[in-house]
């Protein structure tokens, strides 16, 4: 897998209706994070933990006199708190990351909180909090979104919406493998086909690129609005790089409009793939040309085009 892949992997819920865990999409933004192509190596359980039983039995003794002349009964005695047992993994997962207070689940998309409309209303609420929760910190701290997404899916696992937060954020964090399975069951679920740029390159990250092509010639891709079939075409352009194949991926993103008029997210990314390509291939004077091409279009500064321009300049003496 190429080290650098700035550019070539695609922004979390592009193409998507929106993003499930109530933050908006990202929209194509260039993501610096550089992953191992490893997945996360403890799977997290799912289901909902074992119910407490401390205090359910009685103690040693317990069925002969309290000393109090009469009977002692079950409730009355408790563990005292330096003995109690830890948590489990288990519990610890459904109870997730604490909440902050002032996330009420009233700031979830109405479209994604209709879709919780069948469950009880508190139990909703608190699935909603933590959407809202892993939304908020899943660029900051994604690990930590990643539990909350993780304490809201084992509340209701067979939602899509759910399975769909816990896979966007299992992504972000670099669990590719677990993010990879969360994609698969939402889409059994709804049949949505916004995922696949996302499983596509889940796949790259666990080093399985020929699947990753197999996702990318998928019929639905060509149905795709233009951002998604830009995230598209940099996950099978890095695809073909993982295969060793320069010559194939230039080809991929020759194909993409990459001289649009159009100074969205997704034109800066594919210009700036492209680039990162052409000097792959040991083409500097092109690659030179299409890392200005970058900058001129990347008003927000997403890549790091013009350094680039600049260090090839140096070595071409222009």
């Amino acid at each position: 897998m190429a080290e650098d892949r700035r550019g070539q992997r695609p922004a979390r819920g592009a193409g998507a209706s929106g993003r499930s865990t109530g933050k908006p999409a990202a929209g194509g933004r260039s993501n610096d994070r550089r992953d191992s192509g490893k997945p996360g190596e403890d799977r997290r359980a799912s289901g909902k933990p074992g119910q407490d039983r401390r205090g359910a039995s009685k103690p040693a003794g317990s069925r002969g006199d309290s000393g109090k002349g009469r009977p002692a009964r079950s409730g009355d005695w408790k563990r005292p708190e330096d003995k109690q047992a830890a948590r489990t993994q288990e519990q610890a997962l459904y109870d997730g990351p604490d909440l902050p207070e002032d996330i009420t689940g009233q700031e979830l998309d109405r479209a994604i909180g209709a879709q919780l409309k069948g469950l009880p209303e508190k139990l909703a609420n608190r699935i909603a909090r933590h959407m809202v929760a892993a939304g908020q910190l899943v660029d900051e701290d994604p690990e930590t979104a990643y539990q909350h997404a993780l304490a809201a899916r084992v509340r209701a696992p067979r939602l899509a919406v759910v399975r769909e937060a816990a896979g966007e954020a299992a992504y972000a964090a670099g669990h590719y493998a677990e993010a990879l399975a969360e994609l698969r069951a939402a889409k059994r679920m709804n049949g949505a086909t916004a995922y696949l740029p996302i499983m596509a390159d889940c796949h790259r990250a666990l080093k399985q690129p020929e699947m990753a092509l197999k996702l990318a010639k998928s019929p639905s891709v060509v149905n795709f609005v233009p951002e998604a079939k830009a995230e598209m075409t940099l996950v099978e352009s890095g695809a073909r790089r993982d295969m060793g194949q320069l010559d194939a991926a230039l080809r991929t993103l020759e194909l993409a409009p990459l001289t649009s008029k159009s100074r969205a997210p997704w034109v800066t990314r594919l210009r700036y793939a492209y680039a990162d390509t052409l000097e792959a291939a040991g083409r500097d004077t092109d690659a030179l040309m299409w890392f200005h091409r970058t900058h001129a279009v990347d008003s927000d500064e997403m890549t790091d085009a013009a350094q680039r321009a600049a260090i090839l300049e140096k070595r071409l003496g222009v």
